[in-house]
């Protein structure tokens, strides 16, 4: 099939009736993850099928949140990697190309692009659209390997697992934002981010986490970035590593509220701390039940 030209009518730079995440998607209440203290300050903005949480302070989403319908998505929505502020917010609180003009930075979606691309075909290319928004992006290091290829194939791999039981899926995805982020360019350069994703199993809710880290490895390979670089540059990040975490432990490094999530966790919390991170290889290695 061919792929169907974006309407005009989705690039509307008016995002005022735009409807955002639905927390009963999937019949239990998954809240969208805000900050359990009233001190930091964030701003909700909803979008098609999802919605992002700004952190004005840190130019960056605290957290997103998307409903995937399995059943009615568009895969053949173009990809046109046409970049825009949020109107909504001061250009000045979002983290605009100038992030990552000329350097290793990609702009990482939080929210994946297919994802929220479902529904009525004017829907889905709005949808689309809206993934394309700066609020929507976080700085993650350019290089391509196998712990990257596991973190953009979860949902896919988590929707194939969830569709025998319900063809619905709610993810929930952020960067961690830690006051020791390195800074660049007027932002802090997250080192970790973090992802739940949200089913039903036997008619349950159901969750798993997971953390992709892109910190520095500190040996040979940190000091070499570091002898080699150049003043401006961005800071030398690691190798992506795909871990499956507990989601009271992805609570707990955001201080967001994910409700019921941590209780209806697939990955059994009584593990010995030095196994409560798993390391992810492959698929094979996911925990989806005690």
């Amino acid at each position: 099939m061919n792929a169907i030209e974006t309407p005009p009518e989705a690039r509307a730079d008016s995002l005022s009736d735009r409807t955002g995440y639905d927390e009963t998607f999937l019949g239990p209440v998954v809240p969208l993850p805000l900050p359990v203290t009233d001190s930091l300050p964030t701003v909700t903005l909803p979008y098609t099928h999802f919605t992002v949480v700004l952190r004005p302070d840190r130019r960056l989403a605290a957290s997103t949140a998307v409903c995937i319908d399995g059943s009615k998505l568009l895969a053949d929505v173009p990809r046109d990697d046409a970049w825009e502020f949020d109107p909504r917010v001061p250009e000045s609180q979002q983290s605009g190309n100038d992030i990552y003009r000329n350097n290793s930075l990609d702009r990482g979606h939080l929210v994946r692009r297919l994802d929220p691309v479902w529904g009525a075909t004017a829907e889905a290319h709005r949808a689309n659209t809206d993934t394309f928004r700066y609020t929507n992006a976080a700085p993650q290091a350019d290089v391509f390997n196998q712990g990257k290829q596991l973190w953009q194939g979860l949902e896919n791999h988590l929707l194939d697992h969830a569709a025998q039981f319900d063809r619905k899926l709610s993810v929930l995805t952020g960067p961690v934002l830690h006051d020791s982020d390195p800074p660049y360019r007027g932002i802090q350069v997250p080192l970790r981010f973090w992802k739940v994703a949200a089913f039903l199993q036997d008619g349950r809710l159901a969750s798993t986490g997971y953390i992709l880290d892109q910190s520095p490895d500190l040996t040979r390979d940190y000091e070499r970035a570091m002898a080699g670089a150049k003043p401006g540059d961005p800071p030398p990040l690691g190798p992506f590593r795909t871990f499956q975490v507990p989601v009271a432990d992805i609570a707990e490094l955001t201080g967001l509220d994910f409700g019921p999530l941590p209780e209806a966790d697939l990955m059994p919390v009584t593990r010995a701390p030095a196994e409560r991170w798993k390391r992810l290889e492959s698929f094979e290695d996911m925990i989806v039940g005690s």
